[in-house]
């Protein structure tokens, strides 16, 4: 098999390793992915095989679109739905023109701390992973840059806001912690549901495979 950037639509529940994984015993060729994806995440992932494998800090730093929904209200110690509910901080009265201020607060350079259930390595090791030990690990800033963050729903569910959005972003941001820190300037906590990212550079969702159309085209790839 020749070298190539495959775009895949990578499903919910699955870990961007998952597909890694699925694509490899298939075809025993060398690849590897260009972005994590939180395993609740849906959406375009790119893998890239054989000389390709070369491209994947080429194709991880280019800016990244995603659709989703920050949920106001509440919030849980992964800021998804990975854990349950942990607090409650509900909002009596919420606008559209105040969601909107605070969306535009956060457009351009600015600095974000991880979540700490992130595969973010701390001394050689994944953050997650000691914190599912118990541990509460440091999470050092990093720099990012917001290039779009829009309103595109607004509803009030259970007590609960519900935010939609579309957001343009470079490498390394982390939309869990947007979700945590939106909430924090509506003066309440936040997570992040039903996120999907549908634009790396000028790739498009679109053109991306399912991994049932992956595997009925692995044949005319190798």
């Amino acid at each position: 098999m020749a070298g190539m950037a495959l775009a895949i639509d990578k499903p919910k529940t699955w870990t961007s390793f998952d597909v890694v994984n699925y694509f490899k015993k298939m075809t025993k060729v060398k690849v590897g992915h260009a972005g994590t994806l939180d395993p609740l995440a849906t959406g375009l992932l790119i893998l890239c095989t054989g000389p390709y494998t070369k491209k994947i800090d080429q194709y991880q730093g280019m800016d990244k679109e995603y659709i989703g929904e920050f949920v106001i209200g509440a919030t849980t110690p992964s800021f998804d739905l990975e854990k349950e509910i942990s607090e409650f901080q509900k909002l009596e009265t919420l606008s559209v023109e105040r969601v909107k201020e605070v969306f535009e607060d956060f457009i351009g350079e600015q600095e974000q701390i991880p979540p700490i259930f992130s595969a973010k390595k701390l001394n050689g090791e994944r953050a997650y992973l000691l914190a599912r030990d118990g541990k509460e690990p440091e999470m050092r800033k990093v720099n990012v840059v917001i290039h779009k963050l829009e309103l595109t729903t607004f509803e009030f569910n259970d007590g609960l806001w519900i935010l939609g959005f579309t957001l343009n972003c470079s490498k390394g941001t982390y939309v869990r912690s947007l979700a945590r820190d939106v909430a924090k300037k509506l003066n309440s906590v936040g997570y992040l549901d039903n996120l999907r990212r549908t634009k790396i550079g000028n790739i498009d969702l679109h053109q991306a495979y399912s991994l049932e159309e992956l595997r009925e085209i692995i044949p005319s790839l190798t």
